[in-house]
């Protein structure tokens, strides 16, 4: 059976990023449908950390993305039923130093950041236990981020889309981008109908290339796999999300390689959450018992009252990984009609909500708050065989 369905806008993908995509375009007066061959937050988006950070990314295009994105989540926060039902907490991140060569390089990149616009606090070592008191001793010293946050990534992305009052359509499959002979979009098609819009939101994360190509256009997202530790639950331990300082470089790194680097942070719901690994091996969602031994391994030397705690489960997810670590966010102009907004890497939670916002002004043919020109889905051209 075919449906006809005419909206204003399909997005197509129910992540954390369509959901703020479909809420913030409602809001802008737009009628939206979001499609999803799965549940809401059945991919990437569910198993994530639900982190909110501005400390792990340098000045730039990335950093002013994450500010904004960072204001928007603090006032959906303050939304009555919003904020209590997705356990967002502003609890602040922790950046911790070894040695004085690490501590060095870290208030420089703290010191730039600072320059755009982060707060961000130098903790010398005898401080650190007032922020954490169960952190190991012998710390060199940290950067405290008061911006940083958490919320609960499933929840926030179930409650977005519930806020926007958008048609939900789980269990289909898009097979098709329509478009007209002029080239334009016209919707999708799915395995259970077709779905009718001037525009569509490509907001599928790591599936995002698939559905570029239904299009008739390329963009190169990869997938980048990451393990996360999840002990059983206990009392407050840990305050804050802390990292170790070589965390930012293994995000921004281009290696294909395993690499891991202990980040820890604790639940409301009690349980405490450890990576952080990333490595390109594909769609392979095999168990790597040396990956989450590394985890546990690097989550104990941050916080030794670790080692005599069970661990119950662990998890992987994909992350979508692009070539130069930006989204894709905004119109495609080799497909007129198609909007993307995927590509973010592990920080596509955090970055949801801007995403979002930036998103919906375009459809709506307003000017966007950020210049979206670093993030232009067609930058890719070397990739595409074609001429730079």
């Amino acid at each position: 059976m075919t449906e006809r369905l005419t909206c204003d806008v399909v997005v197509v993908g129910a992540g954390m990023v369509g959901a703020a995509c479909a809420l913030y375009a409602a809001r802008a007066g737009l009628r939206v449908v979001v499609v999803d061959r799965g549940p809401v937050a059945g991919g990437t988006t569910g198993a994530g950390e639900g982190n909110v950070l501005v400390s792990d990314k340098e000045p730039g295009p990335e950093l002013e993305l994450a500010l904004l994105s960072s204001r928007l989540w603090a006032e959906l926060a303050a939304e009555p039923g919003l904020g209590p039902a997705f356990e967002y907490e502003a609890k602040g991140g922790l950046v911790v130093a070894s040695s004085p060569e690490g501590l060095t390089a870290l208030e420089r990149f703290a010191a730039g950041q600072r320059a755009a616009g982060v707060e961000a606090v130098s903790v010398p070592a005898h401080r650190l236990p007032d922020l954490e008191p169960h952190l190991a001793p012998g710390l060199a010293g940290g950067v405290h981020y008061p911006q940083d946050a958490q919320v609960m990534p499933t929840l926030a992305a179930a409650h977005l889309v519930r806020a926007s009052g958008a048609r939900l359509f789980t269990g289909r499959t898009v097979t098709e981008v329509l478009r007209s002979p002029d080239g334009a979009v016209r919707g999708v098609r799915t395995d259970r109908g077709d779905l009718h819009a001037p525009a569509v939101v490509n907001a599928a994360g790591t599936w995002g290339g698939e559905l570029a190509a239904l299009a008739g256009v390329t963009l190169p997202v990869l997938p980048r796999r990451g393990f996360v530790l999840v002990t059983e639950p206990l009392p407050p331990m840990v305050r804050h999300k802390v990292y170790a300082a070589d965390y930012v470089a293994d995000v921004a790194s281009d290696s294909a390689a395993l690499q891991t680097s202990p980040v820890v942070e604790g639940t409301a719901a009690g349980p405490v959450l450890i990576g952080a690994s990333r490595e390109r091996v594909g769609f392979d969602r095999t168990f790597s018992l040396p990956v989450v031994a590394a985890l546990a391994a690097g989550a104990t030397r941050l916080f030794p009252f670790l080692e005599g705690v069970r661990a119950m489960r662990s998890y992987a997810g994909f992350r979508p990984y692009m070539p130069d670590h930006l989204p894709a966010i905004g119109p495609d102009p080799r497909a007129p009609g198609l909007f993307h907004a995927c590509g973010h890497e592990g920080a596509g939670i955090g970055l949801a909500t801007g995403t979002g916002r930036l998103i919906a002004q375009v459809l709506g043919g307003r000017p966007p708050e950020l210049d979206l020109t670093p993030f232009r889905p067609d930058r890719f051209a070397t990739y595409e065989g074609e001429a730079a």
